[in-house]
């Protein structure tokens, strides 16, 4: 059987990396830990369960920080998981599988079951949300600050969506409200510098659409209360991506005296 290298990049993950770690040890021959130089004790329950731990600041590129990782891989095949993930049985086995074969043509992609507050988010786009995990090294780059691609030269294949990874986004409403805020500047960044603008038209029609078409048209009034509290804040989401768009180039100019304004 082909032999693989397991990849996470982490930074102060010590309630949740031991079980990412753990359901990985029975396909990955070694587990790459690149540690954004965690205050706890992540790096010390890594090392603790086998993983290889390289410390690097992760300086707000998750391409360049996870290219680092795959550097320091050495073997064949890499599985990229994030701490946040875990892989099931299921699909495990089907790792193995792919690695006795050890086509290298072929890049596979795993489906992900996302859950928040203990229920699983099976509508409103959340699932499949199909991601590529595992590939051949060589050949294999990430490209992009947040959200990275992954590049490769593979025909891409999905896991059947049966055999997914486990994925837990949030950990609490305080760690969802910081990735709101973090995310939708980001977004907005990234369309200002595709040349995209927008007007206050686009600050009231897209939001409406965007939480229409999870709650509805993807289903996730299926997933009960937790459904709808996820639509009405991709509304505000959507909202605040175009409102930071919106303002990106003008100034917050502080009004003190009567002769400023």
């Amino acid at each position: 059987m082909a032999k693989l290298s397991a990849v996470i990049l982490a930074k102060n993950e010590e309630k949740f990396i031991g079980a990412c770690i753990e359901s990985v040890k029975n396909f990955a021959d070694e587990i790459i830990v690149v540690d954004d130089f965690s205050t706890d004790n992540t790096a010390k329950i890594c090392e603790n369960l086998g993983a290889k731990v390289f410390r690097r600041a992760l300086n707000g590129n998750w391409g360049e920080q996870k290219n680092f990782a795959i550097g320091q891989a050495n073997f064949d095949w890499l599985f990229l998981i994030d701490a946040d993930e875990r892989v099931t049985p299921k699909l495990a086995e089907e790792i193995k599988k792919i690695l006795s074969a050890d086509d290298k043509n072929f890049a596979w992609r795993c489906a992900r079951l996302s859950y928040f507050w203990g229920k699983p988010l099976r509508h409103g786009g959340w699932f499949p949300d199909y991601v590529t995990r595992l590939l051949p090294k060589v050949g294999t780059y990430a490209e992009g600050v947040v959200h990275e691609k992954i590049c490769h030269n593979c025909t891409e294949k999905n896991f059947d969506e049966k055999k997914y990874l486990v994925h837990y986004p949030y950990r609490n409403w305080e760690h969802y409200f910081n990735k709101f805020n973090v995310y939708t500047t980001l977004a907005a960044k990234k369309m200002y510098e595709s040349g995209k603008s927008a007007n206050f038209l686009d600050i009231i029609f897209h939001p409406i659409w965007a939480a229409g078409r999870m709650y509805f048209l993807r289903g996730g009034f299926m997933d009960g209360a937790i459904g709808f509290i996820l639509s009405g804040f991709h509304y505000f989401y959507t909202m605040a991506k175009y409102v930071k768009l919106y303002y990106i180039e003008k100034e917050n100019r502080h009004v003190t005296e009567e002769t400023d304004v």
